[in-house]
């Protein structure tokens, strides 16, 4: 029974093993998404806008376009706070008894890493294409040549990382739940315990219609005197 398990957790209730859990493939591809864009968007805020030596106004790296800079920084930050939402999802689920409640929660990964890898291909191609346009007199100087480039970089990695947490929540997904160890309507059998009624072993009322309580006499076994057999001589 132990080595049964619903969309790749066991049964509800168990004791939380942090190095397991940060062992299992899952946590380590969170993790490095999350430290891929804290590069990118660390990258971006501080070394993605310049200017001239003869302007005061700061314009963005990529080719002067300031979308370009915008569109690194808000996904760096939402991927972070994904990243997080997700990490603390995945310490939760074991608890989660309901076996629906355990399939939403893995259709969402699913749905969620694959939107964030097309977002970072989309974001790879942009933020690229924008640094090759750029002109050299637009940063004579030539800084953040390399925050740009580490930004562009860690966007191609993103790729493939939140891909592959989309390709193992769909793993999960493929194996089910175990019909022998959980229900689609699952619940906790001690808060169902206290508020069940009692009923006899047999399923029958403690009173019998009769009122004695007991079982009935049936006819022509005992003559009501005493409940003794009569004997005929």
């Amino acid at each position: 029974m132990e080595g049964m398990q619903a969309y790749g957790a066991g049964k509800a209730g168990g004791a939380f093993d942090p190095v397991t859990f940060l062992q299992q493939p899952q946590t380590i591809l969170r993790i490095v998404s999350w430290l891929f864009s804290i590069v990118i968007f660390g990258c971006i805020a501080n070394e993605g806008y310049i200017n001239r030596p003869n302007e005061v106004e700061e314009f963005c790296i990529f080719n002067r376009n300031q979308n370009a800079c915008n569109y690194g920084v808000f996904m760096g930050s939402m991927a972070f706070l994904c990243c997080v939402a997700f990490l603390a999802l995945d310490v939760y689920f074991p608890q989660i008894s309901s076996v629906k409640d355990r399939k939403k929660a893995v259709l969402a990964d699913v749905g969620v890493s694959a939107f964030w890898s097309f977002m970072w291909f989309v974001g790879f191609c942009f933020l690229a294409n924008q640094w090759q346009r750029t002109k050299q007199e637009d940063n004579p100087l030539r800084e953040g040549g390399d925050a740009a480039r580490a930004a562009i970089t860690f966007s191609f990695f993103s790729i493939f990382t939140w891909a592959a947490q989309s390709f193992l929540a769909f793993q999960r997904y493929k194996l089910g739940a175990d019909s022998a160890l959980f229900s689609q309507d699952y619940t906790d059998p001690s808060q169902d315990a206290a508020g069940a009624p009692y009923t006899s072993f047999g399923g029958d009322d403690l009173e019998s219609p009769s009122g004695g309580g007991g079982q009935p006499n049936s006819d022509g076994a005992f003559d009501g005197t005493g409940g003794y057999q009569r004997q005929d001589y």
